[in-house]
């Protein structure tokens, strides 16, 4: 039996006594769990399986870890509000924070932080990983290391364009149908309703064949695509704002459409819109992403994690996992918003962690 594997058992073992010991029977729970799993985990995978369980727990603690110190970072530059309702931010809310910020860091300085140009020629085919490219080259010679920096500015924000197209677009229909209401609000309501009966990836494909695949086209075609998505949820929350007394009271004082939306029913349903925008980008996002891959999304040489994939699938075949990273950017980007307007909806529903 190896060092390592007896440190490792020493190391749970002891973890798992003292916080029994302590009466902290949740994290109890979870490390004498893991514990037993890499007892069974051990015995069946040996020692190689139980360093890949280390690498996962060490990982793990480091996103942790990460999240915390981040989130008190953001405590205490906040202002007195804010600080407040960031206190009550899970671990995960505080991870997708700090991924979203690392993102926005990325496409923002691509220019500085990436080694080499979006589409600069540095070596051969293909290259392997060295001193001058940390994720070697892709099937033109390129460094991937500086596409994958590029591609967080061009995909994360043609999705965001897209998002807030959509957003606007679909919220401010939504809350117009709801003041309205009448032959506007079912029209309004039948035109979302023949959107959403089109598979979104048909559509797409349909109209990119048709109106080329720039980037202003990939963004209206992706923001009709969604923005009946945003229409439903508008309509229906400000539907229940719009009967409420105070609303009647502004009607009454002669007031306009424009002045119950603006000053009436927006304030009053930002939180499940603001949520819905999160979740919005992430379909937006992920569709990009799917076109890119299938050669109608953003087109060469610009940067975007979709098309990496598909431009470098041919090393998966040699057993480099290259091209799984961009893959994996865009999930982790994915998984990161979600997290986020988990803890969105959760504040927004009015319930309490006990």
């Amino acid at each position: 039996m190896s060092t390592f594997v007896i440190g490792f058992y020493t190391i749970l073992i002891a973890a798992s006594a003292g916080l029994a010991y302590f009466k902290q029977d949740r994290w109890f729970m979870m490390i004498f769990s893991l514990t037993l799993i890499s007892f069974i985990t051990g015995i069946i995978g040996g020692a190689q399986a139980l360093r890949s369980i280390a690498i996962f727990v060490a990982l793990l603690a480091a996103a942790a870890g990460v999240s915390y110190t981040f989130k008190e970072f953001l405590i205490r530059i906040a202002s007195p509000n804010v600080a407040k309702e960031l206190r009550t931010a899970p671990l995960t809310a505080a991870f997708g924070m700090f991924v979203i910020f690392t993102y926005a860091i990325a496409g923002i300085f691509a220019p500085i932080i990436a080694p080499f140009g979006e589409a600069e020629v540095i070596s051969s085919a293909f290259a392997p990983a060295d001193a001058n490219m940390l994720l070697g080259a892709d099937q033109l010679g390129r460094d991937i290391f500086s596409r994958i920096i590029f591609g967080a500015r061009n995909s994360v924000g043609i999705a965001l364009m897209a998002t807030m197209l959509a957003f606007i677009s679909g919220a401010l229909a939504g809350l117009l149908a709801a003041v309205k209401g009448g032959w506007f609000d079912q029209l309004m309501g039948r035109l979302a309703d023949v959107i959403m009966s089109i598979p979104s990836l048909i559509f797409s494909l349909l109209m990119l064949s048709i109106f080329g695949t720039n980037m202003t086209v990939i963004v209206i075609v992706v923001a009709i695509i969604y923005s009946p998505r945003v229409f439903r949820l508008t309509r229906a929350v400000a539907g229940n704002i719009v009967v409420m007394d105070y609303v009647e009271a502004a009607k009454l004082r002669g007031e306009g459409d424009w002045y119950l939306v603006r000053r009436e029913i927006l304030p009053n349903s930002t939180a499940p819109l603001v949520a819905e925008f999160g979740l919005e980008f992430c379909f937006v996002f992920l569709l990009i992403a799917g076109l890119s891959f299938l050669g109608l999304g953003i087109q060469p040489p610009t940067a975007d994690w979709g098309s990496m994939v598909r431009e470098n699938a041919t090393l998966i075949s040699f057993g480099d996992i290259t091209p799984l990273i961009p893959a994996a950017a865009i999930a982790l980007l994915t998984v990161a918003v979600n997290f986020v307007v988990d803890w969105m909806l959760f504040r927004s529903s009015g319930l309490k962690e006990q």
